[in-house]
């Protein structure tokens, strides 16, 4: 009977010690086992990384736009007698333009300025005296755009917002400084009528009519006799064909990236991206009076 007991424990000791081991090496397994990998971030909770937008266009002489709408630009004015007839004639066409004033003659006429902006048109910036800008020094530029301001400014009660460079001579780096300095865009022109060289009312009328095309920066001047003369007959034709005036602010307001033409065979430039910087056409010598 006591061989049978000690039998019995003898067993029961290894039964013991084998379960020891299982759950020891049990434990151990658990211990080395792989992690499984963290789940990774969604995708809609990753920080979202904004598309640099385009650089916006500091110089025009054109505007990129969807609709028949175009700026007639008036330079060197305000004239004492020219100027208010002009703005007789826009007002019974109903037509807002844009004047870039001489800063001498917006001193001496301050209120035919004022007139102009009561009136719905856009004043501009064209120098104090007329120079060319890209033969002159930065102090000097600076002066001839900040007297002109300030007479700007005294008169409507706000500067003005562009910048239109007499005989169209500026540099690119004087662009870039202007405009951070002042905020001004620089306005050039595609339409112009020679206006300047007084080559008589209907010569101005046919040119401006026959190059006008929809985004179309036009050129003229508020001084000569014979271009307040063409203006009654060219905006009835211009009217006639559909196209409608605004300010060169409300222009650019209304641009329009220009998308690329399909390149070929026959066609291997792509167009321009818009029609912002584009050179001015028939740009007269700084030697010239105009414009």
């Amino acid at each position: 009977m006591l061989l049978k007991s000690q039998h019995f424990l003898s067993h029961l000791s290894r039964a013991f010690a084998a379960l020891f081991l299982l759950l020891v090496s049990g434990a151990a397994w658990a211990q080395t086992s792989p992690v499984p990998p963290a789940s990774t971030t969604p995708q809609s909770s990753r920080p979202n990384v904004e598309t640099p937008k385009p650089a916006t266009a500091i110089s025009y002489s054109a505007v990129h736009v969807d609709g028949p709408f175009i700026a007639m630009t008036f330079d060197d004015g305000p004239s004492e007698k020219l100027t208010p007839e002009l703005l007789d004639i826009l007002a019974a066409h109903h037509i807002h333009a844009t004047f870039f004033v001489i800063g001498e003659n917006a001193e001496r006429a301050p209120q035919i300025v004022q007139r102009a902006v009561k009136e719905g048109h856009e004043i501009g910036n064209h120098s104090w005296s007329h120079p060319a800008f890209a033969k002159m020094s930065d102090p000097a530029v600076r002066r001839e755009l900040q007297k002109t301001d300030d007479v700007i400014h005294a008169a409507i009660g706000h500067s003005p917002v562009l910048l239109r460079p007499p005989y169209g001579s500026i540099t690119a780096r004087q662009k870039q400084w202007i405009h951070a300095e002042f905020g001004y865009r620089i306005i050039l022109w595609d339409v112009d009528p020679l206006d300047w060289k007084r080559p008589g009312p209907s010569v101005v009328e046919s040119r401006i009519v026959r190059q006008t095309r929809p985004g179309s920066i036009i050129l003229s001047h508020d001084i000569h006799p014979g271009t307040i003369k063409a203006m009654p007959e060219t905006f009835d034709k211009l009217q006639a064909k559909g196209f409608k005036f605004v300010t060169v602010s409300e222009l650019i307001a209304m641009g329009k990236p220009m998308a690329p033409l399909e390149t070929g065979p026959e066609n291997t430039n792509p167009s321009p991206s818009s029609a912002a910087s584009m050179s001015p056409s028939a740009t007269p010598s700084p030697s010239l009076t105009n414009p």
